[in-house]
């Protein structure tokens, strides 16, 4: 029996059938370098070599009525893998955009939380066309370990051997009545001397926090995003699309300005975004705010849920026409952000997400969707962009070799759009999610983001 940590738990408190807390990944593949060719049936044969031994596509959700904290994870006994590989096909003609449609149908269904939460379709399509969308609940990873996840079912060779992965002392049965209540009772009690051990790093914290938020001095001031129509009521009809550049590219400007891999990803897509929005007749005369989740995998020492991420909000200057003017805006802007964001140590997020309740969390964002709040106030931010590292090798998915990798996050109340990027084997793939109901059609976004690097390169210094 393993507790969910309080942040995993919030993404299962916090979901909803119209704010969906899974994250997909779309993998398009070379079915060609599969030994003897590609088959379903081959393909589901390595699939269940390597669920076998990887415990995380095992486990399930347990939460008895007794249960008196977070839910836990064990081991399903009736693990079936029929319940979780699908095959599907391709509606004629089977390009990129019927490709994204499907996915974007796939990933506005809720993952059942009697299995274990997550989903693989294999897409198969004309021309001997294959491509798979993996779809997991975020209490189960977080953007890091959704990318390792793909990388042990994957391999570095058309022929790779099963990951050899260390016993993480899964149950074989569910864990007692006694020993639920015995285990969530301890949490409870030991809940008062946590939170007096946090309370003094808080207090002193939002001040200086605040502070520097007020005075230009770090991240952007929650609340204070322009509103465009990406900012409203959500539901579960979702829209996709997917873009790919050159990561040689994207360094080449990055040498170029002396800035970051990421300076370039977000001058990269507030490039996109502005013709985006200018195609919209919306642009803002200010900036655009997005939410950046931040992984602390190497800057925490616990070894304590699934999700180890922190975020912060950074200005994406769409109001800026000249490309080179957004890179060196974006340079500063996210010094003051990361110094200010670092202000927090690696676990505050983690640590007060203990006290999550799900009950209130649920009922609150219930309430929030069915009075439409997030149209009624403020805009707290108007995107989330997502920057995930993957591996700089080829990778073969059960003998497929991947030749796109386009990870899809989720999206929220009053934040209607998802962008993340993830480099793999010299490409650097951008999937784009969103509530459907608020931007219907997203390749006009795609579309814009190889002109923006364009539009980068010329601009670089020489």
């Amino acid at each position: 029996m393993q507790r969910l940590s309080g942040l995993d738990a919030s993404f299962l408190y916090l979901e909803t059938p119209s704010q969906l807390l899974h994250v997909c990944g779309l993998l398009t593949l070379d079915g060609t370098t599969m030994p003897g060719g590609y088959s379903f049936q081959e393909f589901e044969r390595r699939l269940a070599e390597r669920v076998a031994v990887i415990p995380a596509f095992r486990r399930k959700l347990h939460n008895p009525l007794w249960n008196l904290s977070h839910p836990v994870w064990v081991e399903d006994e009736d693990f079936d893998l029929d319940n979780h590989l699908h095959r599907v096909g391709l509606p004629a003609p089977g390009g990129d955009r019927e490709l994204a449609e499907l996915c974007a149908h796939l990933a506005g269904q809720q993952l059942d939380r009697a299995h274990p939460l997550w989903q693989c379709y294999v897409i198969e399509g004309p021309e001997d066309r294959v491509a798979v969308l993996i779809k997991m609940h975020h209490a189960s990873v977080d953007g890091v370990g959704g990318a390792s996840l793909i990388t042990y079912l994957a391999g570095f060779a058309p022929d790779a051997p099963v990951p050899e992965i260390p016993d993480a002392g899964h149950n074989t049965g569910l864990p007692t009545r006694a020993r639920m209540l015995w285990e969530s009772a301890d949490v409870l009690l030991r809940r008062p001397a946590e939170i007096a051990r946090l309370l003094p790093e808080l207090l002193e914290l939002v001040p200086r926090w605040l502070g520097k938020a007020l005075h230009g001095k770090g991240m952007p001031v929650p609340f204070t995003a322009p509103r465009t129509s990406l900012n409203g009521t959500i539901t579960g009809h979702r829209s996709v699309a997917f873009a790919q550049v050159e990561l040689a590219e994207v360094k080449r400007v990055k040498n170029a300005f002396g800035v970051t891999v990421n300076d370039v990803v977000l001058a990269l897509v507030s490039g996109a975004l502005r013709q985006f929005l200018l195609g919209r007749g919306e642009l803002p005369e200010d900036p655009l705010v997005s939410t950046v989740p931040v992984s602390v995998h190497e800057r925490t020492e616990r070894d304590r849920g699934s999700n180890r991420v922190s975020a912060f909000f950074a200005s994406l200057p769409t109001h800026l026409a000249d490309p080179a003017a957004r890179v060196f805006f974006l340079a500063e802007a996210n010094r003051l952000a990361k110094d200010h964001h670092h202000d927090m140590s690696a676990d505050m997020l983690a640590d007060w997400a203990q006290f999550s309740p799900a009950s209130v969390f649920g009922l609150g964002v219930r309430a929030y969707s069915a009075l439409r709040l997030a149209e009624r106030h403020p805009v707290v931010h108007n995107l989330i962009v997502s920057n995930v590292p993957g591996p700089p090798m080829p990778l073969y998915l059960l003998g497929a070799r991947v030749t796109g990798l386009y990870p899809l996050g989720p999206v929220f109340h009053g934040a209607g759009l998802n962008v993340t990027v993830l480099s793999c084997d010299g490409k650097v793939g951008v999937g784009l999610l969103g509530a459907k109901e608020l931007v219907e059609d997203l390749w006009p976004l795609a579309d814009a983001l190889p002109d923006a690097l364009r539009e980068l390169l010329v601009a670089a210094p020489a």
